[in-house]
């Protein structure tokens, strides 16, 4: 329970370490009134841990917690969204957004853990993060009140925020020759600000920090054996993994070749557009590998309907609508729609690519000889002119029809 002294008690502040939320943690207390406990949700890639405590605390936070969510995460938000090949505007894997409802999650458990009345987040009123996690607080307790003074009128623009952190002197990595604001987690890396504000201007190199530029990758390129057991992966080359191990393997495969670069114009929920910069190797190309083994082993039909369920399913990811009844109806779809996404695909990455070339499953739709128009081939060809004449016969007849009456109209006239 909260033994805060403060005017209004505790406030739990989603902290990343990063520019914005250190400067939250004096924020909070001096303009609000709140004591600030400090919560890292650990969704994967997060270097030194204990460091990123220590500038809570030196910022000002009474407590710094770090939750490791990352199995969690990995098993119960990113393994979804695989399955339902999610790819917002048909380019983004959603990696910062499949992230927030975890993170709002484990904001509300750490405030009925301390007692606090409050969570607090470093989202502007124009993103989505804002969506997202407010309305992920909301769905699981709506008593507690939610803080987004980025949303606030005396918010700082960013230069002026760097002022202010050093005026207190909290530690950041940031300056105003490096003004990138960066998301990254497990799935993917994000990245927009400075130069990348404006959509002319080529990202510099250093707006990446894992993907290699093609031209620097190497000249041969390399294969990997993707297996999966029900759309889930479990193993590449043969040897099984755990899934944060399998992602973080293939994602750092896909760096090493250029593969996983996303520049893009995204359309944002408050109904402006932005320029986004993604580094999303694993995830793109572990939907792509899941992909090819659907269209393996599943029927027409359930491939087509699924496609609409899999774009739902991204928008709402992507507009903070996790925890909505449809989304859990989506999800229930796709496991079972997973039942015989069981096999093997085989990847080339090759100089920023990222194609499959082999595909093989005990569930395959796939007959040679049916496909074959070598002498094997066993297709009744005879069957098709009969086909043909029954899957013709609605427009047949609406064209017979429509010409009739355009002749009966001619007599008239």
């Amino acid at each position: 329970m909260s033994t805060s002294s403060a005017p209004n008690g505790t406030v739990v502040l989603a902290y990343s370490g990063g520019l914005d939320t250190s400067a939250l943690i004096p924020w909070l207390k001096e303009k609000y009134g709140y004591d600030v406990i400090a919560c890292l949700v650990d969704l994967g890639r997060v270097k030194d841990i204990p460091a990123i405590m220590e500038r809570a605390k030196a910022s000002g936070a009474i407590d710094a917690v770090a939750i490791d969510a990352k199995d969690e995460f990995a098993e119960h938000y990113c393994l979804p969204a695989l399955m339902a090949n999610a790819l917002y505007e048909d380019k983004y894997p959603l990696s910062t957004a499949i992230g927030r409802p975890l993170i709002a999650r484990k904001l509300v458990e750490t405030a009925h853990k301390y007692g606090a009345t409050a969570v607090a987040h470093g989202a502007t009123g124009k993103g989505n993060d804002q969506v997202r996690i407010d309305v992920g607080v909301r769905a699981q307790d709506p008593s507690l009140t939610i803080i987004a003074p980025a949303r606030a009128a005396d918010w700082p623009s960013r230069e002026e925020l760097l002022d202010y952190v050093a005026a207190h002197d909290i530690p950041t990595a940031l300056t105003k020759k490096n003004p990138y604001s960066v998301d990254e987690n497990l799935w993917g890396r994000s990245n927009e600000c400075g130069v990348l504000e404006d959509p002319w201007v080529a990202p510099p190199e250093d707006a990446f920090q894992f993907v290699v530029s093609a031209k620097d990758a190497p000249d041969q390129p390399q294969h990997v054996i993707v297996s999966f057991e029900k759309g889930k992966p479990v193993a590449l080359d043969g040897k099984t993994m755990g899934l944060v191990e399998l992602i973080e393997e293939i994602d750092a495969i896909g760096n090493a070749h250029g593969f996983g670069r996303v520049d893009m114009i995204e359309n944002r929920l408050v109904g402006i557009k932005s320029r986004e910069v993604y580094e999303v190797a694993g995830s793109l190309a572990l939907i792509i590998a899941h992909r090819e083994l659907e269209d393996l082993v599943l029927t027409r039909d359930l491939i087509h309907f699924k496609r609409s369920i899999e774009s739902k399913l991204a928008d709402m990811v992507y507009e903070g609508q996790w925890f909505d009844p449809l989304t859990e109806a989506c999800k229930a779809f796709l496991f079972e729609s997973q039942e015989r996404v069981s096999g093997d695909i085989r990847l080339k990455f090759f100089k920023g690519s990222c194609v499959a070339d082999g595909r093989q499953s005990d569930f395959s739709l796939y007959s040679y000889k049916l496909a074959t128009y070598t002498t094997e081939d066993e297709f009744t060809h005879e069957a098709a002119a009969g086909f043909i004449q029954l899957w013709g016969l609605p427009i047949e007849i609406w064209a017979r029809i429509g010409k009739e009456h355009h002749m009966m109209k001619e007599l008239e006239d």
